[in-house]
């Protein structure tokens, strides 16, 4: 099938501001993007409501993501850590619901970039613990019609949950139409022994799937089996956009939580053309 092409503002820029989201928004379009991922990095950075006269008018289907920065965490965390932290996840909810968006994807369990060892009883006590802390949350998601999309990612951002696997047993008793999982090509790359079969097995539960070449570059310029990867979201039944997730070396924040070093590209409008390229043209060869 011919999946809808989307695009991170932050490609771009951190954090997103209701002037760079009108612009971004525009530009996106005009590259032939048909979807677009609104980070919510701190609550108020910019407005839903005006955010969603700017996508209507553009014809681009809204998507958000959450950022966890240091001090939101769902488990092995105090009560009022905790606590913030469910309260910023129902106001992404909230502001998805306000932009007609019907997910939020993330690695809403702990802080991106925070490792700790565990045995096999910390870890099981660690997914009690997540299970307990985002069962309120997914109800919030539930009522507003949202869907939340967790992201496994890789060793080096997080010990908690790295593969489809543990995201599967960790979530099991949550996962439904509230609460799925969102999958991102760089992570499955370094994680997973097989993308494709990771891919399989999400099956139902996946909800939202991110894309990136396996050096966070453009789709196409990359190792990744892109053929291969499309027919295992086919098997999948994931019918969801594909959503380019890159980063902009020139924003300290981001750039160093996602190990941004250097550029990518000769420029960033050329990620994302270059990711759109290929990946019509691939979808188009597969029609």
């Amino acid at each position: 099938m011919r999946r809808v092409l989307g695009v991170n503002t932050w490609v771009w820029a951190s954090p997103l501001r209701d002037d760079s989201l009108a612009e971004l928004a525009r530009r996106a379009a005009g590259m032939g993007f048909g979807a677009i991922e609104l980070p919510v990095e701190s609550p108020g950075d910019w407005d839903p409501a005006r955010a969603r006269d700017v996508l209507d008018e553009l014809g681009l289907a809204p998507h958000v993501v959450g950022a966890m920065a240091p001090g939101r965490d769902l488990v092995e965390a105090s009560a009022e850590t905790i606590d913030s932290t469910r309260d910023y996840l129902r106001h992404c909810i909230d502001v998805a619901a306000v932009l007609g968006a019907g997910i939020v994807a993330g690695p809403f369990y702990a802080a991106t970039g925070r490792t700790w060892r565990m045995g096999p009883d910390a870890r099981a006590a660690a997914i009690a613990q997540l299970r307990t802390s985002l069962a309120p949350v997914v109800d919030h998601a539930l009522a507003a019609g949202v869907t939340l999309a967790i992201e496994p990612l890789n060793r080096y951002e997080t010990s908690l949950i790295n593969t489809v696997e543990q995201a599967l047993d960790a979530l099991e008793p949550l996962l439904g139409p509230g609460l799925g999982l969102a999958l991102d090509s760089y992570h499955l790359n370094i994680e997973e022994k097989r993308p494709e079969d990771a891919i399989r097995l999400a099956g139902e539960h996946l909800a939202h799937v991110q894309v990136c070449g396996n050096d966070r570059g453009a789709v196409g310029d990359d190792h990744i089996d892109w053929p291969g990867f499309l027919d295992a979201l086919d098997d999948a039944g994931y019918t969801g956009p594909l959503n380019l997730e890159s980063f902009t070396a020139h924003n300290d924040t981001i750039a160093t939580a996602a190990s941004i070093w250097r550029p990518l590209a000769a420029s960033q409008d050329e990620l994302a053309t270059r990711t759109v390229g290929y990946l019509t043209a691939l979808q188009e060869e597969r029609a």
